[in-house]
This record gives structure tokens, sequence and C-alpha cells, in this order.
């Protein structure tokens, strides 16, 4: 029965992003805020989805946290989850991405016309620089830059690898730090096709304020992150029933 929901729910899922990329087409013609309302229409679509179809419902912490204005988001990555169920908890978001996404046939169009905040991670300290001046200025236009600050995926309960690049931009941008913890790597494993149901939690966290040493941005990530991770972690895998033991791994290069 679960590989059957998660079939149903996976071509649910890609049906309905199809359906949401033509929608989105006249969105090109039109202010930026249009096609983020869109875009904001298929990530409740697909929330939707996940909840009637696999089981899999939402839950979420600490709203009153998010700061008015332009932040700077740090989350944990699990799975491709968060990568669009965040976008209606915030009034103008712009995600931190690979450059190689932007490249994809419409779906990438529409990442152009969102300004989002394209990496190219091969590019070395120039693309760098790149990067934190695109996110600066969409930053002092009161945007929230969500980035995830372990670079890649990672497993539910591995340990934290945290990439210091994030301690720059925060530097760079002069705005607040909103943490971010969640279990959805339990629920949507990644690289794989099962969709586990049970509640998916999100925790937004007490905002970092801006100003504070760049050396002590991810010390204080971490401090606040994961314990709160691994409480997430324990209370998903007691409600799937404890059987889910994802072996820590080494992170990815970014």
């Amino acid at each position: 029965m679960l590989a059957l929901r998660s079939l149903a729910f996976n071509i649910a899922f890609y049906a309905n992003l199809a359906v949401w990329l033509v929608i989105c087409l006249p969105t090109m013609l039109l202010p930026r805020r249009a096609l983020m309302a869109v875009a904001r229409g298929w990530a409740r679509s697909s929330l939707w989805l996940l909840r009637v179809i696999a089981g899999t419902r939402l839950e979420v912490r600490g709203l009153a946290n998010i700061p008015q204005g332009g932040c700077l988001v740090a989350c944990k990555h699990q799975s491709m989850w968060e990568t669009f169920a965040l976008v209606p908890f915030f009034s103008d978001p712009t995600f931190i991405l690979k450059r190689e996404l932007m490249f994809i046939p419409f779906f990438g169009w529409y990442l152009w016309k969102a300004d989002m905040v394209p990496v190219n991670r091969r590019g070395g300290a120039r693309a760098m620089v790149r990067m934190t001046e695109k996110a600066a200025e969409e930053a002092r236009d009161g945007r929230q830059i969500i980035i995830f600050p372990e670079g890649t995926r990672r497993p539910p309960g591995a340990e934290p690898a945290y990439k210091y690049g994030i301690a720059h931009l925060y530097g760079r941008l002069g705005v607040p730090c909103l943490p971010v913890a969640l279990n959805s790597g339990l629920y949507w494993p990644r690289r794989r096709f099962i969709r586990r149901p049970g509640t998916i939690v999100v925790e937004f966290l007490p905002p970092i304020p801006a100003g504070l040493p760049r050396d002590s941005l991810v010390p204080a990530l971490i401090e606040a992150i994961e314990p709160v991770a691994r409480r997430l972690h324990a209370e998903g895998l007691a409600e799937i029933g404890g059987t889910i033991q994802p072996a820590p791994e080494r992170a990815e290069a970014p």
C-alpha cells in the first residue's frame, strides 16, 4: 500500500507541476510578484496532494519568529520538500541555488523571472562575489534569502556539515538570519520514491540579529538548529514506529 500511494503521489505531483508550468507562462509578461503568487499556488497544491494521497501532513511551529522585510533564512536540507514547501510562508522569497537549474527549459525560465540567486559552484571566488552581490541586491529589496547552509541534502540524523560561505553572506547582507529546523527527510527521503505518511514538522527559530561577527554565525546556527533538528527527528521516528534509522553520511561536495 505504501508503494502504491507513493507511486500515485509522484505521478500526481509531476502532473500538477506540468499544469502549473503552463499556468505560469502569462506571468513572464507581468511583474515578478505575479509569478511568485502563482508559485505559492503550486506549493500549496503540492502540499495538498501530499496530504490527500500520501497521508503526509504539515505542522508549522514558530511562525511569529519570521522577521518582517529582508532576512537570511538558514534551513536544514534533507529533501526536495523544502525547496517548494517553504515558499508560502514568506512574503517575497528567493533561493540561493545551483546555476545549472536556471537552464532547465520552462522551469529555469521561471527561476530567472523570479530573480533567484544562482551560484556557480565551480566558479571559485569570482562566482561567490557575484552570488553575494545578487543576494545583497535582493535583500535590499526586502526579500527573504533562503539558503541551505550545509550545501546539499543531508540524511536525517546525520552530523552537521555547515559551510562557512553563509557567514560571508551574513556579513555582507546586514540582515537578521532566521534558523529553520525540520524533519522532512523521514517522510520524503532523498533519492527515493517512497513518501511516508505522518507529519512533517518545520520549526522557525528565533532570528539571529544582524551585525554580529561573521565568525560567530555558524556556531550560533549549529547551537540553534541542531538540538531542535534532533528533537524533530526523534518525534518523527516515534510517529513512524522508530523503523527508520538513517546512517549519517559525509557531506557531498558543494
